[in-house]
């Protein structure tokens, strides 16, 4: 059972930057895929960035390509996404989640999920 923990979220302006934070209780965590999903009110919960166990293969939504990062750090069992250029559109409850095997876009094959953080963007 792994046990992730999102943290990083707030209240920012359009434009502005904010960096997401998911810490694995499972050690080693480079025996998961990661991604990161958003769900804002109203909406089913969407595919934002994945990356590969060995940090060599990373994807992301047509809607943050270019604007937010993934990344992880396996020695400290942490994944994070790096958010600039927010607009308020990307307001939503993030969340972290993990699986076994490659990164998949569906929400449904990840096993594992965070608490999910907020993240507002005023315009």
């Amino acid at each position: 059972q792994v046990h992730l923990a999102e943290s990083g979220g707030g209240l920012v302006q359009a434009g502005d930057s904010l960096r997401l934070s998911c810490a694995a209780s499972e050690s080693p965590f480079s025996s998961y895929s990661a991604g990161w999903f958003r769900q804002a009110p109203g909406k089913e919960r969407e595919f934002v960035a994945g990356i590969s166990r060995s940090d060599d293969s990373t994807t992301y939504a047509d809607s943050v390509k270019g604007r937010f990062i993934i990344s992880r750090d396996n020695a400290k069992n942490t994944v994070y996404l790096q958010m600039n250029s927010l607009k308020p559109e990307d307001s939503a409850v993030y969340y972290c989640a993990a699986r076994l095997g490659v990164v998949l876009v569906g929400a449904k094959k990840y096993e594992y999920w965070g608490q999910g953080t907020q993240v507002t963007v005023s315009s």
